[in-house]
């Protein structure tokens, strides 16, 4: 197969689809990858690098795009949509529920795409979303750490705190991958921790990690509006596979907060779970309402992109291979892989992101 690997477009996201080791490996298998010129320089992996693996450097985006299928990290930007087409296999995050836009150009292009967040294993596990859930959970506390500073336009708080002096309070609104990971930070860092989740059986995990270093509670309308006001850094760690947020902190609690606090809501990409926040870059990464700061980076795990971009492809590449191997019949044989199919021929297959866009799915 014709493997494309174009450079990632999206403000200051430097994570790469293959690594040279990948394409090495694709290479070796009869396939035949074009990357296009400094696609993984700044993940730190030169054109030369995957030249010297068998990989083909092309001068631009067109010509990566023009192969059989196209590797990916983040949803292609509106520049991209008349790369789409009938014939072409796309294979990235597409984070459709909360891009309508995507989804759109996707259904009228008659392409086919796979979302790395929903594949899914048969107990539940999303394992070419997890890498990126750590990374962006323990992100997301140094991030935090960073804007709480009164320089950044913060509180002028020290998380860790120093002794006499109460350290920072952290609540995060989610247990799952991102939550106990930001948990994990921010514990290091010496920081009060709360974690709120609606599984009980979550929580009952989570003690068994944490012990008594974190307080934990039922996520409620209550406990919400009790905690959320008082903390000094809130983290949305919110996941519902293929699926809008919910919002679990509309503006007028946002109001309560204390002035100079943060909000991080790692859960953006999927339209966020804080109401007062939307999409921001890495470029401009923050803005103040009701006089909080609020970071709503999406591709967050960008800023660290030599880590992310093996981590990532430590994941992707068993289902890069069989996709090379097979095309979309790699489906029929392995159902995790099945459940990534967002779009298939130009026609949403995926339910919640049916769901999400019924009238897409009619049209």
């Amino acid at each position: 197969m014709k493997i494309g690997l174009p450079k990632e477009i999206k403000d200051q996201e430097f994570r790469v689809g293959l690594t040279p080791a990948s394409v090495q490996a694709l290479c070796r298998q009869g396939h035949e990858v074009f990357i296009e010129t400094g696609a993984g320089e700044g993940a730190g992996f030169p054109d030369e690098e995957y030249q010297v693996v068998g990989g083909q450097i092309v001068a631009d985006g067109a010509t990566a795009w023009a192969q059989e299928m196209v590797v990916k990290v983040k949803e292609p930007q509106p520049s991209e949509y008349p790369y789409f087409r009938p014939d072409l296999l796309l294979f990235t995050y597409l984070h459709l529920a909360a891009e309508r836009e995507l989804t759109k150009a996707l259904v009228e292009s008659g392409i086919s795409a796979i979302a790395y967040e929903t594949v899914m294993t048969a107990d539940g596990r999303l394992p070419l979303l997890t890498p990126m859930s750590i990374i962006a959970g323990r992100l997301s506390v140094q991030f935090g750490a960073r804007y709480l500073e009164k320089q950044q336009g913060g509180r002028g708080v020290l998380l860790g705190g120093v002794p006499g002096v109460p350290a920072g309070r952290v609540t995060i609104l989610g247990g799952g991958i991102v939550g106990t990971e930001a948990a994990r930070i921010a514990i290091g860092m010496g920081a009060q921790v709360q974690i709120l989740d609606i599984s009980v059986d979550r929580l009952s995990y989570l003690e068994t990690i944490f012990g008594s270093r974190v307080e934990l509670l039922y996520s409620n309308a209550a406990h919400i509006e009790t905690v959320v006001p008082q903390a000094d850094l809130v983290i949305g760690a919110v996941l519902v596979p293929g699926r809008k947020a919910p919002t679990l902190v509309n503006k007028a609690l946002v109001a309560q907060m204390k002035p100079g606090s943060v909000i991080i809501d790692v859960a953006v990409d999927q339209g966020g779970c804080i109401e007062t926040l939307r999409p921001t870059s890495h470029s401009q990464p923050t803005y103040v309402e009701s006089g909080v700061v609020h970071f709503g980076v999406p591709n967050m795990p960008g800023a660290a992109p030599w880590t992310a971009t093996q981590a990532l492809n430590n994941c992707t590449f068993p289902y890069v291979m069989k996709l090379a191997n097979q095309g979309l019949a790699a489906l029929e044989q392995d159902a995790a892989l099945a459940q990534g199919l967002n779009v298939k021929a130009g026609k949403i297959v995926y339910p919640a992101v049916q769901e999400t866009f019924p009238d897409l799915v009619a049209a």
